[in-house]
Order: C-alpha cells, then structure tokens, then sequence
C-alpha cells in the first residue's frame, strides 16, 4: 500500500485511480427464466439485448458485493483504506433502510477516518457520486473518495411479470477518485432531474407514503413498477443529450471521444443513442447481453471490463453517461490519466491487503464487543443494578451540593468597632388649637 503524501497545492483534479467489480457467482439464463414465465430466449434478445444476468443468493447483499468490489479498487489504487476522507455508496436496494450501507462499508474496510452516507438518484446514482467525489477532491476537503454502484435489484423484482423480471441483475462496481496535479480526470459533469416522470419507475410500497402492511404485501407493491414504453421514450431521447451537454462543458468535439459507456439498460435504447449522436458503435462499449441492468452498478461494471479489454487508455477521452428512475439523467466527461496496461500487484501486497481487512473485523468486533459488555455491567437504563447505584449516588451528591449553595449565607460578627450612637428622640408637638390641657373643658 502507498504511504502518506502532502497535500496538493495549487490547481487540483480529480482522477480515478482505482477501479473493482463484483458480481453474484448464481447466473440465470434467459433459458432459465423462461422456465417460471411467459417468455423466451429469442423474445428477451430481441426486446433487450441480454441473454444472461447474475442473480445474488441467499449469503449475497448489497453490502457484501459493495465490500468486494471496494477491496479490488483499493488494491488497484495502491490506497490504504485508513487514508480514504469519504464513502459514497450510489443505490436503490440499500441494506437497510438505516444505517447507510456506506457506513457498514466504512467499517468493513477499516476506513477509520472517512464520512459515509448514500445516495440515492436511481441508475444514474453512480455519475451522481462520482460529482460529488470529483467536487469533493477539487475543492480540496478530500484528497481520496470511494465511489460504489451496488445493487441486488433481484430482491425487488416480481419474477412472475416478464416485463420487469428479464431485465434486472445484481452487481456492484467501485472507483478510488484521488487528488492529482495533472490537468486529467473528471473534467465536466452535468445532472438533471424531472420528478414528474417519478411514476414511470417506482417501488410503489415500503416507503412512509406505504408502509408495510398486509395490504401492501398483497398489492406486491414492494415490487419494481415500470411504464416500459415511456421510460424508453424517455431515455433515448436523455441520453444523446446529456453525453453532448458533458462533452460541450468539458471544451470537447464528440469526434474527441474514444469511448462513451452508458447506462446498461436497455440494447435498443444504447442504439438509439448512437444514431442521435452519429457516431460510430465501436466507441459504445456495451457488456448487457452478460449482466442485465444492475442500475447504478451498471456504469462502474462496464468501466472495469473495459479497462480489462484494452479499451481504456491514458490520455483518452470518455463520457459515463447514464438514466433512471426520478426520473434522473446525468453524464462525465474523463480525460483518463492512469497509464495502462496496470501490473497486476505482487502477491504480498494482496496478503497485506487481507491482514489489514481481517485487522478491521477485528476492530469492529471489538467495538461492538465494548458496548455490549458497557451495557451488560451497567444495566439498562432505569433498572436496577451498576447504572442504578450510580445515578442514586450521583443525584445525592447533587441535592447536596444545590442545597450547600442555596442556603443563606450567616453575617459574620464584627470585632472592635464602637457601638452604635442611640436614636435621637422624636420632637414634641404642640398640641392642636383649642387644646391646652388634658383635662377636657368643663
């Protein structure tokens, strides 16, 4: 792992220096789903463009995809956990509702002194994040940010409705954005939002507007809802747009570009795309066909297989371009800066990497470890027992101590000073006109 370096000064940018994916072993073909729906092979192919999607099993979460790929993009960036300043995790199906999966990330890694949260913007949640690190980084409040797209989209997919069940897969992708002074990395962003097509995609249950409920259970509101037609309609048009509107900020011809990878959603809309922007296909990079739509973890997935293919290159110029649910569209402008082919890392480095992640079970374990014990010894709150005898000790000594300070202070008596002079004696009245005497006229 790379050792401390000083901050930057000066004009800084923000490049990807890391990059991992990971996706569930469990493959289900089109084939294979054909079997428990009204569908098959050649219908899915045409209509999509997949043929096979990785689908998480019972031990597999959003949380433990995100974890495997977060390690494989440390290593890559050479980066000790410990020095990362921030965790973002991009998703729809997070672990929990809370805590943030990015802060079960945090502690599973060992990044001890990285902020977390999530984000959630749907299958554009990953180019969302990835502003955020850039912005992050360039102003200078990080020098090192992960960004994770995870998903397991499979836990909230109705696998009787063959409209939304043949498109969904599970994955998770990452990238390290780190400081640097070469005028490289994320160069331009741009994000936008139209909340009235916020129906066209949606997870109608589980939410404060429908809690969970019998009711909503039999709905099977907790399932994926799609407007198929619109959302196409929608994203053929998006994506054009954006992928010129980054391309225009950044200072760039679309004939500058070598690459475009967007969002993989759908195979005809990518082709729709490519005729708006008349571009040649080859600069499209496209792994649908093998994973489905794994929404904000779709980005990230296709930058690792294309930088595994030899289609990255240093000094090359792409846009992430991507769509989703919000409705929400957003796209990157990266001029790449790490020079490639990467070595694969030595043996040692790997056993150090997995001393340091087991060290950081150990650190969580521990903590946990410290606060049940704290809770056992002193007992729950109004119970009796430790906590109990403290707080009784603790409130006497209070009561003592109010009343020590609230009780009237006694005059001390002076010693040595002369008495006092006696009053003097009230004047003597005349007595009114009339009166002369006591003794009353006769």
């Amino acid at each position: 792992m790379a050792g401390s370096k000083p901050p930057l000064h000066g004009p800084r940018y923000a490049q990807i220096t890391g990059w991992g994916m990971a996706v569930p072993e469990k493959v289900m073909t089109n084939a294979d789903l054909a079997r428990t729906v009204d569908t098959n092979d050649e219908w899915i192919v045409s209509h999509t463009g997949i043929k096979e999607r990785h689908v998480a099993g019972d031990k597999e979460t959003t949380f433990t995809l995100a974890v495997r790929a977060a390690r494989e993009a440390l290593l890559v960036a050479s980066l000790q956990p410990s020095r990362l300043d921030l965790v973002i995790v991009a998703t729809v199906t997070p672990e929990y509702f809370f805590p943030s999966t990015a802060c079960l990330v945090q502690d599973a890694i060992g990044a001890a002194y990285a902020g977390a949260y999530d984000l959630s913007a749907g299958c554009s949640g990953f180019i969302y994040a990835l502003n955020q690190a850039a912005n992050a980084v360039r102003s200078g409040s990080a020098e090192h940010v992960l960004v994770i797209g995870s998903e397991t989209l499979s836990r909230f997919v109705d696998w009787t409705d063959r409209n939304t069940c043949v498109l969904f897969g599970d994955g998770a992708g990452a990238v390290v954005v780190s400081a640097c002074a070469e005028r490289c990395g994320i160069m331009a962003s741009v994000l936008g939002s139209d909340g009235s097509g916020g129906d066209l995609l949606i997870v109608p249950g589980g939410g404060s507007h429908s809690p969970p409920s019998h009711e909503m259970l039999d709905r099977g509101d907790q399932y994926c809802k799609m407007n198929g037609r619109e959302v196409y309609r929608f994203a053929a048009t998006i994506m054009p747009r954006a992928t010129e509107a980054a391309v225009h900020k950044a200072g760039w011809q679309l004939a500058d570009l070598s690459l475009i990878i967007p969002h993989q959603a759908n195979a005809r809309i990518i082709d729709a795309a490519i005729k708006r922007l008349n571009l040649p296909s080859d600069r499209f990079f496209v792994n649908i066909d093998r994973y489905g739509n794994t929404s904000s973890a779709s980005i990230p997935i296709a930058l690792c297989e294309a930088i595994a293919a030899g289609r990255v290159n240093q000094g090359d110029r792409m846009v992430l371009v991507g769509f989703g649910a919000g409705l929400t569209w957003a796209a990157v402008a990266v001029e790449w800066g790490v020079p490639e082919p990467t070595k694969p890392r030595p043996w040692f480095i790997r056993w150090v990497a997995e001393i340091w992640y087991f060290l950081a079970g150990i650190r969580s374990v521990a903590r946990r470890t410290e606060r049940h014990l704290y809770d056992r010894v002193m007992g729950p709150e109004g119970a009796d027992g430790v906590r109990g005898d403290l707080r009784q000790r603790t409130d006497r000594m209070r009561i003592r101590i109010a009343g020590s300070t609230q009780r009237p202070a006694q005059p001390k008596p002076q010693k040595n000073l002369p008495a006092p002079p006696p009053a003097p004696a009230p004047p003597k009245q005349d007595p009114p006109d009339g009166d002369h005497g006591s003794t009353p006229p006769k």
